[in-house]
């Protein structure tokens, strides 16, 4: 297998926004009083990061191809369900009472009125579950990983497809086209599935399936020209352009790559 000087770099940097994105999903909902049709576009706060892992996806599968880019979304899936499994675990782990005397004495500092607890284990107990709790729970462990892999898998997949339809030519059109496609999945099953479970209240879920999407595919075309200069850059600094005229596209197949 070749040595490229910048491939665990992005990679690198695909697994730490998804990571990111993951607790900033679970930790805030916001709502920047925005409507169409009525409609309100409230959004998870991991929608403002998340959009750059399609972006790395993106460069991974036209610099590298789609069986490297294979690799990093199962490495990236992996570290997804290891941070879940840890904030878990840790979630079950007994508590000290000077950290939630700890966590008390903070939170009173922006919010005067709060009582002072009686135990100080539960209240920061409490405080942990509302925050990184939300990132172990059963729901959004399945509905993040089945979102993403879906979402990753297929945006990889139409964007190498289009590359060799296209000859190489078009970039523009690969990078949003699988974004339309790619997004639309994760969006429509985080969405749905973690509605389902009961995350999200079902009067919000159509309005957090516009909001993401449309904001994560109005982030792809902006980010467009810093796409075009970062994949033409590293085209030329790991002499790689990969076409997958004759890739397995299987997401289980883990055969060496070329």
């Amino acid at each position: 297998m070749r040595f490229y000087k910048y491939y665990d770099i992005i990679m690198a940097l695909f697994v730490t926004v998804l990571l990111m994105s993951n607790i900033a999903s679970a930790a805030k909902l916001i709502d920047l009083k925005l409507s169409i049709l009525g409609l309100p576009l409230a959004f998870d706060g991991g929608t403002i990061l998340f959009p750059l892992a399609y972006i790395f996806g993106d460069m991974l599968t036209e610099v590298y191809g789609y069986a490297r880019s294979r690799r990093v979304i199962w490495v990236g899936f992996g570290c997804a369900l290891l941070m879940a499994l840890t904030f878990w675990f840790v979630g079950l782990l007994p508590g000290d009472p000077i950290w939630g005397q700890f966590i008390y004495e903070g939170m009173s500092e922006t919010l005067p009125g709060v009582p002072e607890p009686q135990d100080p284990v539960a209240f920061g107990q409490s405080a942990y579950d509302a925050i990184l709790g939300g990132v172990s729970t059963g729901a959004i462990i399945i509905a993040s990983l089945i979102a993403y892999w879906a979402g990753e898998f297929s945006n990889s997949y139409v964007l190498a497809r289009m590359k060799v339809l296209t000859e190489g030519r078009w970039l523009w059109s690969r990078t949003i086209g699988s974004t339309l496609v790619g997004q639309g999945i994760d969006t429509v099953l985080f969405v749905l599935i973690a509605t389902l479970l009961g995350v999200f209240p079902p009067q919000i879920a159509l309005g957090l399936i516009v909001a993401n999407y449309i904001f994560k595919v109005a982030i792809e075309i902006g980010f467009t020209p810093i796409t075009y200069a970062a994949v033409g850059i590293l085209k030329r600094a790991e002499h790689e352009d990969y076409y997958d005229r004759e890739t397995d596209f299987n997401p289980f197949h883990f055969s060496q790559v070329p």
